[in-house]
């Protein structure tokens, strides 16, 4: 039997990307998938590929800066299919598509941290508020949050991201402690550079910029959705299931690495490759 027989999955932009892949993982392993994205053609397509793999999915647009849709979403999956078993929350996309959201506390304006945190931090508790009653009533179930490495290694200028992201994390802790004696497991993944669908568009024609930044990852290859889509179905899996309030590093081993000599590592490399286009 396959491990999700029967569990019924909603996946937080889950039309293309981590979610794109998340989704199909779990469908092809017997979950029920409803994708919720705000990007519903995108969505459906996604729907389409699942079904053409054997696989059961629907789509409903959601815009998860909305309480109204996240509700609805939770209720709209429970409708379909009578019942929750897993939700993953994904969808961060609207919090970093605006020039605005970077910049520190003194630069960013108050709508842009407010919009950020909405989608970044407010989301994923409005999900846990509508998935834990769902996911109690037939004994339990397991959410999945995506932080990223940037929830605990800064960058300069994404004081939004780097808060939302570090948020994301102490939630997960939070949600493990409250929701665990009610069978709710609670995690988080923290990607690193994942090469999905946009973000190999912004490589294109910058193949040496692409080269160098795989030659900061150990593995010497920077991630693949499938690679956080396998990861978050092995915490929703049986597996995983005295595994809880974890945050799941998916990141080829770039932040296991001493950063003094990381950076002398990558001075040196640049030097030896004055070739090198970066972004």
């Amino acid at each position: 039997m396959s491990r999700f027989e029967e569990q019924v999955a909603v996946i937080t932009g889950g039309a293309m990307g981590i979610g794109g892949a998340t989704s199909r993982k779990l469908a092809s392993e017997g979950a029920r998938v409803l994708i919720a994205d705000i990007d519903l053609d995108a969505a459906e397509e996604n729907v389409k590929r699942i079904s053409a793999e054997g696989g059961v999915a629907k789509a409903i647009r959601t815009d998860v800066s909305s309480h109204e849709d996240i509700r609805a979403m939770i209720a709209a999956a429970v409708d379909e299919w009578g019942r929750l078993d897993i939700l993953v929350q994904n969808a961060y996309g609207v919090a970093t598509n605006h020039d605005q959201s970077l910049g520190s506390a003194v630069t960013v304006s108050e709508d842009a941290w407010d919009r950020g945190m909405a989608v970044l931090a407010k989301a994923l508790y409005l999900g846990a508020k509508y998935a834990v009653p769902a996911m109690s009533e037939n004994g339990g179930g397991n959410i999945v949050n995506l932080a990223s490495v940037h929830g605990v290694l800064m960058a300069p200028k994404m004081l939004i991201y780097e808060a939302g992201k570090a948020a994301v994390i102490g939630m997960t802790k939070q949600m493990a402690i409250d929701f665990g004696p009610e069978g709710i497991r609670v995690n988080a993944i923290c990607p690193g550079h994942i090469l999905t669908e946009g973000l190999a568009k912004h490589w294109e024609g910058n193949e040496d910029g692409l080269k160098f930044f795989v030659d900061q990852y150990p593995v010497k290859r920077v991630g693949r959705p499938e690679d956080i889509a396998n990861a978050i179905g092995f915490l929703c899996s049986e597996d995983a299931s005295f595994i809880t309030g974890h945050a799941l590093f998916v990141d080829g081993g770039h932040t296991i690495q001493l950063q003094e000599n990381f950076g002398v590592q990558q001075a040196m490399y640049a030097r030896e490759h004055p070739e090198l286009k970066f972004p």
